[in-house]
């Protein structure tokens, strides 16, 4: 997009779980995750309702790409159409109607023909105050290892938008927590309704937040490689003579036929043909990386940065001159980084029941040095008992003992007796 200077418009972003219920004895829990979004202008730069923005007309490409199956003589009517009311392949509007909605007027003229078109158009339309549907959890009762683990979506335990039963399938938690003792080796799944599909994390390093130790996970290159690099991604190119490279997923499968793409921002982790397309895109990995860090003991994230690019996927199409110079080009329109940081006061709780698990962890070492350590005062005290209590000390003198006068048969001598005799 284009702006005269550089902005960034900062919001409160709050997601707490209502309908919390629980399910099957304890063993599943039912919750909805509510969205919404509170502007920070002191902390913005820029004000939204007076910025302007210049991008892509995305409700003309999304009525072209509609219409690309409907032939040419259906084309060419709404081309004509489009001409009339003086639509371009580009539009400008504030950047809060292009967030929060505006009245399009090609949109206003189909919703003639076919009543159930919306009429307004915003990337973020409908989004504050919405809830992606009813998640069942996992409470982890019967085992500690099910934790967070999603057991349906929606009511369905499986997608029905991509071509296999694997790019189908909802894996993980929902990124909110995990099961505790997390391994350095293990792959943690996550399910994003965001972009209609799972995906997964690796171990990346060991980071220390607000002094609580932490793993950090990131999504790997396999995640958004495409399939002929990656076969897990196969079924997410529905359109098998036209899938699209390394770091880009198609979702338009799941936004009513708009050609909305999804990739991390600058195309990091994608192709490089992608960011050579565009001037000033250049993929860094520390700043455009996602990452969720987790205290490996309990499970919980306390801290996570997840950073997305929404793009176009631009094609000529036939019947509609606007397109004739389009190549296929993945053009940027928004880049969302959404960042949390455990609270102070949450990170000294977490703090103490780190400290009270390791004291239990460790409690029988403590009790067997414990043990060792009365034994040694016990042998000292006894030794030092016996090294101090009074002893009877003896002596031996000799006493002479008066002559005995025996038989005349006896030799006449004298006896020298010896007898012990005490003293106190």
């Amino acid at each position: 997009h284009k702006t005269k200077q550089n902005r960034t418009y900062i919001t409160n972003h709050y997601r707490p779980k209502r309908n919390v219920t629980f399910v099957d004895n304890g063993e599943k829990v039912s919750a909805y995750t509510v969205k919404s979004f509170v502007f920070l202008h002191e902390k913005s730069v820029g004000d939204p309702k007076v910025d302007m923005v210049t991008t892509v007309n995305i409700p003309a490409v999304a009525v072209m790409n509609r219409l690309k199956s409907m032939g040419f003589w259906v084309s060419s009517g709404v081309s004509m159409y489009m001409g009339s009311i003086g639509t371009t392949l580009f539009m400008t509007h504030t950047v809060e109607e292009m967030l929060w909605g505006f009245k399009d007027p090609l949109l206003t003229r189909l919703k003639t023909i076919k009543p159930d078109t919306d009429e307004y158009f915003g990337l973020m339309r409908n989004k504050n105050g919405s809830d992606d549907g009813e998640f069942v959890y996992h409470t982890g009762k019967q085992n500690y290892l099910d934790f967070g683990r999603i057991y349906t979506w929606k009511g369905e335990k499986m997608l029905s938008l991509w071509k296999t039963n694997q790019s189908n399938m909802i894996n993980g938690s929902d990124g909110s927590g995990f099961h505790p003792f997390l391994s350095k080796e293990e792959r943690l799944n996550v399910f994003t309704p965001d972009l209609c599909r799972s995906i997964h994390m690796r171990f990346e390093k060991e980071v220390e937040v607000k002094g609580i130790p932490a793993y950090r996970f990131t999504p790997p290159r396999a995640v958004l490689a495409s399939g002929k690099n990656n076969p897990e991604n196969e079924g997410f190119c529905l359109t098998p003579k036209n899938c699209l490279d390394d770091g880009v997923l198609d979702v338009s499968v799941c936004r009513n036929g708009a050609p909305v793409v999804v990739s991390f921002p600058h195309f990091h982790l994608g192709a490089e043909r992608y960011a050579k397309a565009i001037d000033g895109i250049s993929p860094v990995h520390e700043r455009h990386q996602t990452f969720l860090d987790l205290n490996p003991t309990m499970g919980v994230p306390v801290r996570a940065m997840k950073r997305a690019q929404i793009n176009i996927h631009l094609q000529r199409v036939i019947g509609f001159p606007l397109t004739r110079n389009l190549n296929g080009t993945i053009f940027p329109i928004l880049f969302l980084n959404e960042s949390v940081v455990i609270d102070d006061a949450s990170a000294a709780r977490i703090q103490k029941l780190l400290l009270i698990v390791t004291l239990v962890s460790h409690f029988p070492l403590v009790l067997g040095a414990l043990g060792v350590i009365l034994l040694l005062v016990c042998i000292i005290l006894v030794i030092r008992f016996y090294q101090n209590k009074p002893s009877a000390k003896k002596d031996t003198s000799y006493a002479p003992v008066s002559a005995k006068v025996d038989d005349q048969d006896e030799k006449n001598g004298t006896y020298i007796g010896m007898t012990s005799v005490d003293k106190s």
